[in-house]
C-alpha cells in the first residue's frame, strides 16, 4: 500500500497542486494519505455486483419443480417474450403462495382436505359438484362450502403478500394482483 501511495502521488497532480501558501506540504501529504486509506477501505470491503449472491442455474431450477402452470401453444407462438416473462413471474408468484397454502395445511394435518380442495381454487362455483366434495371428504354440503371459502380466501391472503414482497409500495398491490391474473389469462387462455 505504501508503494501504491507514492505512484499516486508522483503520477497524480498532488505535487503540482501543493501550494505553500495553503499550508505546510506535511499536512497535504498526511491528508493524502489519510484520503487513501480510506479508499483503500472502501474498496477492499466493496462486493462486485451480485456479491454474496449463489446463482442458481434456469435449467436446474425449472426441472426442479416444473411449473403446474403451462402456456397454451397458440399463446407460446403468437406472445411476445415480453408477455411470455410475465406470464413466467406470475406463475411463480402463484405456485409460491400455492406452495405456502400447502404448508400450511399439512402442518395442520390437512393434507387431504388441501390434496382434494386445490383444483378448484379459480374454479368458478356453477362448475362445483360441492356433493361430489362432500363424498370424497366425508363431510356436510355445507362444510364443504365454508371449508372452500376459507381456503380461497386464505389462497388470496398468500397471493397478496407474496405480491406485496415484490413490489416497493403498499397501494399498488391491487394493480399488481391485477396485472398478475391478466398476464396468467393471456398466456393460458
Amino acid at each position: 500500500m505504501t508503494q501504491d501511495f507514492f505512484v499516486m502521488i508522483l503520477e497524480g497532480k498532488l505535487l503540482q497542486s501543493a501550494d505553500p501558501h495553503r499550508g505546510r506540504f506535511r499536512s497535504l501529504l498526511l491528508k493524502s494519505l489519510k484520503n487513501f486509506l480510506i479508499d483503500a477501505e472502501v474498496k477492499r470491503r466493496r462486493q462486485k455486483r451480485g456479491g454474496g449472491v449463489q446463482f442458481v442455474s434456469w435449467e436446474e431450477w425449472m426441472s426442479e419443480e416444473p411449473s403446474k402452470l403451462t402456456v397454451s401453444a397458440r399463446a407460446l407462438g403468437c406472445c411476445p417474450a415480453e408477455a411470455l416473462f410475465d406470464f413466467s413471474w406470475a406463475a411463480t408468484i402463484a405456485e409460491e403462495a400455492l406452495r405456502r397454502l400447502r404448508e400450511e395445511c399439512h402442518s395442520m394435518g390437512g393434507r387431504r382436505v388441501y390434496e382434494i380442495l386445490n383444483g378448484y381454487l379459480t374454479t368458478e362455483r356453477t362448475e362445483i359438484s360441492y356433493q361430489d366434495l362432500s363424498i370424497q371428504l366425508g363431510v356436510p354440503e355445507a362444510s364443504v362450502k365454508r371449508l372452500l371459502h376459507e381456503f380461497r380466501v386464505r389462497y388470496r391472503g398468500l397471493l397478496r403478500e407474496e405480491v406485496a414482497k415484490t413490489i416497493g409500495n403498499e397501494a399498488d398491490v391491487d394493480d399488481e394482483i391485477r396485472y398478475l391474473c391478466s398476464a396468467l389469462s393471456t398466456a393460458t387462455g
